[in-house]
């Protein structure tokens, strides 16, 4: 996937685009949004806790069926340049590219039994590909939802959070968790989604930054990232590794009074592995309940902490997060921290609405002065799950 664009089109531009180029209108437009991970990092595979929240930066796809097994993909991502296949020639090995997304949906409501006729599909999307803001879950939602409800087939949002899963999983070849596709179809509008991966159970937490004149910046590095890459699988290797060798079934099952015995039992880097996600995991119910209690202006050291765990002891950091963290912190943000896979992608910064124009300026100065890319700095709100909106 290649490109984006920061203000996505209108549900109407992106239909009459779909006529233009179909010679039909759509059957509808189905939205979805990316997503912003507030805290809980790589412990969803782990089975434990992730706090999300939708951003109001989504993918949109304009999709019609068709009587036939062919499917007909353009994206505005792609210089609009049209994909056709054959749906009985669906398999994992040939599909690749930014239309393994749509069309690992429908291969995987196909493995599910749902009969899925053939598609013509238009996609837009604002969200941010390669910064750490699930633009990939952004769109298998958005497909999902759409085939979803046009096929009849009924599934239940939960459903389709797995259906999105395994299309990352299996067709993208990401080991990752339920986190990004939650976020995306189980969001509510100010609030983020307090998830527990085991159960699957999600609950609503309030997180009204505005009442509290708070605002969350993202600060896209434009180091691109890729969940695909050894990085990603080593580490939840190392994790499968430690929960084995501590007798548990999950890393969700350890708390920190047990990290003592676990480091006599691993190796150095596998117990540092180990020890970030049992403390993120911690911090995690921690910020649920400050954010209950005291409020998100209360969260920014575990904000902090987050971040230094997963620079040291996870590893998945780079200088140009380290940069925008410190010098967001520096300047007075609340707390900060790298957001979503590693490797690259973003950091987020929770600050007081009066200092958004020092931080902002304080992180590009940082940039330029260490010959680093321009980072792209955005606000995000807490934003709706996905819909359809034609």
């Amino acid at each position: 996937m290649t490109g984006t664009q920061s203000k996505p089109l209108s549900p109407a531009e992106l239909a009459l685009l779909f006529k233009d180029r179909y010679q039909h209108s759509p059957d509808g437009v189905w939205a979805a949004p990316g997503r912003v991970n507030l805290i809980g990092e790589h412990t969803d595979y782990n089975e434990g806790f992730v706090l999300p929240f939708a951003i109001d930066r989504i993918a949109q796809v304009a999709v019609r069926l068709r009587p036939d097994r062919k499917v007909r993909l353009i994206s505005s991502l792609a210089e609009r340049k049209q994909v056709s296949v054959d749906l009985d020639q669906l398999h994992p090995g040939t599909m690749n590219g930014w239309t393994a997304y749509p069309l690992g949906v429908a291969w995987v409501l196909q493995q599910r039994g749902i009969s899925v006729p053939g598609f013509d599909l238009y996609l837009d999307s604002s969200v941010p590909s390669g910064a750490g803001l699930s633009s990939s879950a952004a769109i298998e939602c958005a497909v999902a939802l759409a085939l979803n409800d046009l096929t009849g087939a009924g599934l239940s949002r939960e459903e389709l959070v797995l259906v999105g899963q395994r299309a990352e999983n299996e067709v993208v070849g990401a080991p990752t968790g339920i986190l990004d596709q939650s976020a995306s179809l189980l969001a509510t509008e100010g609030h983020a989604v307090f998830l527990d991966c085991r159960s699957r159970a999600a609950e609503a937490v309030p997180l009204d930054l505005a009442r509290h004149h708070l605002r969350m910046l993202v600060i896209d590095t434009k180091v691109s990232h890729a969940h695909a890459s050894g990085g990603y699988a080593a580490r939840r290797a190392s994790c499968e590794l430690g929960a084995e060798v501590c007798g548990v079934p999950a890393l969700r099952d350890l708390s920190p009074a047990d990290l003592p015995e676990a480091a006599g039992l691993l190796d150095e880097e596998t117990f540092r592995r180990v020890r970030h996600v049992v403390t993120e995991n911690a911090r995690v119910a921690e910020t649920v309940s400050r954010l209950a209690t005291t409020g998100p202006a209360s969260i920014g050291d575990l904000l902090d902490a987050s971040h230094a765990s997963m620079r040291d002891d996870f590893e998945i950091s780079c200088p140009e997060l380290d940069l925008a963290v410190g010098t967001a912190r520096g300047n007075g943000a609340l707390g900060a921290r790298m957001t979503g896979g590693g490797f690259g992608g973003s950091a987020i910064a929770v600050i007081d609405v009066a200092a958004e124009a020092t931080v902002r300026q304080a992180v590009l100065s940082a940039f330029a002065e260490a010959d680093y890319a321009r980072p792209d700095i955005f606000a995000v709100s807490p934003g709706a799950g996905a819909r359809r909106v034609v």
